[in-house]
């Protein structure tokens, strides 16, 4: 039997699909994992179509442990900022060039 993709399925989802598959659901960091409804899987082991008996456990994580982030991804930002660095300012204009003549 092939394990299902739970990655992205919140908890209940991701019970009832395994259970509908014929396969046991572990979560090791989460002992109230029966509790749980609305997180969301972020990690499994086995794989998704991994090749397992029936009656297997599938584990799941829903936080993705110590240094390995979980706030999304910053970088790179789009679009890039512009290349070459700063700007060298511009030399003010040669004689009275802000001077707006009066025309009569």
């Amino acid at each position: 039997m092939r394990v299902p993709r739970l990655v992205g399925l919140m908890a209940v989802d991701a019970r009832e699909t395994a259970q509908s598959r014929g396969l046991f659901i572990n979560s090791p960091d989460r002992p109230d994992f029966h509790l749980a409804v609305v997180d969301y899987v972020v990690r499994q082991y086995p794989q998704p179509d991994a090749e397992v008996p029936r009656d297997s456990i599938v584990y799941v994580w829903f936080d993705f442990g110590d240094g390995d982030g979980g706030g999304g991804m910053r970088e790179p930002r789009m679009p890039r900022p512009p290349r070459g660095g700063m700007q060298r300012e511009l030399d003010e204009p040669p004689g009275d060039a802000f001077i707006s003549t009066v025309i009569s």
